[in-house]
């Protein structure tokens, strides 16, 4: 049986969701595997195992319910390895390397942002700034809505226009939000997105994070930012 990990802990972990549900229909029970100072979260890995939703939920919640109770390095979903013996050996072997990572995230939590503009909103505001782009947006309107050739230029001019703000607003999230953070991370990039950043928190000021980004949203209405957290710090564990 092949042995499935969720993440990694000082041994002296406050709570460690033992018997917990983990992965797998039935859900496996969670176990320990104890290494030096060290203990790894894993139960025992389906052999169907897929990214569904009831396994990746239960993935998270495993986490959830160990990073309650103190720093965890969390794995992505789907780590397995041969058996409960390689788990050890991979303790041993990177044993100190987890063990600075686990007291640099001891009391804090990732918040991954993501953020869009309101089309309508940096519309206006890209021909607000700009006396230029509302003077050739007002003769096409005049023309009509003007030939081919204008349109496209107009529209080539507006889509510069708006990249530019774009990099300017993403610059403008992460000083935003940096503050109240320890640390901060790009994700990956995805379209659709202007921003995709993750920061991490100290649980003492999760309170003040979260309200820098209420704070942003009043301030920069025409932003849609989405704020997932807390989370372990899967972006911080290297």
């Amino acid at each position: 049986m092949t042995t499935y990990v969720y993440g990694i802990a000082h041994r002296t972990h406050a709570h460690l969701p033992e018997e917990m549900g983990g992965v797998g229909d039935p859900p496996r029970p969670v176990r320990t595997v104890v290494q030096g100072e060290l203990v790894a979260l894993v139960s025992d890995a389906p052999e169907d195992l897929r990214p569904k939703r009831r396994d990746l939920l239960a993935h998270q919640s495993v986490l959830a319910e160990a990073g309650a109770g103190g720093a965890v390095l969390p794995m992505r979903f789907g780590g397995v390895s041969p058996d409960d013996e390689a788990v050890k050996a991979a303790l041993a072997e990177h044993g100190e390397r987890y063990l600075e990572r686990l007291e640099a995230l001891e009391g804090k939590v990732e918040y991954n942002i993501k953020a869009a503009h309101d089309e309508e909103a940096v519309l206006h505001q890209v021909l607000a700034d700009s006396a230029e782009l509302r003077a050739l947006s007002e003769a096409n309107r005049q023309a009509g809505g003007g030939t081919y050739e204008q349109k496209l230029r107009l529209g080539e001019r507006i889509a510069v226009a708006v990249q530019q703000r774009e990099a300017r607003d993403a610059v403008l999230i992460q000083r935003a939000l940096e503050r109240a953070a320890e640390e901060e991370r790009p994700g990956p990039q995805s379209t659709g997105w202007l921003a995709n950043l993750s920061f991490l928190v100290a649980r003492e000021r999760a309170d003040e994070f979260v309200a820098s980004v209420e704070t942003l949203r009043k301030e920069a209405p025409h932003l849609i930012v989405q704020v997932h957290g807390p989370l372990p710090p899967y972006s911080f564990t290297d």
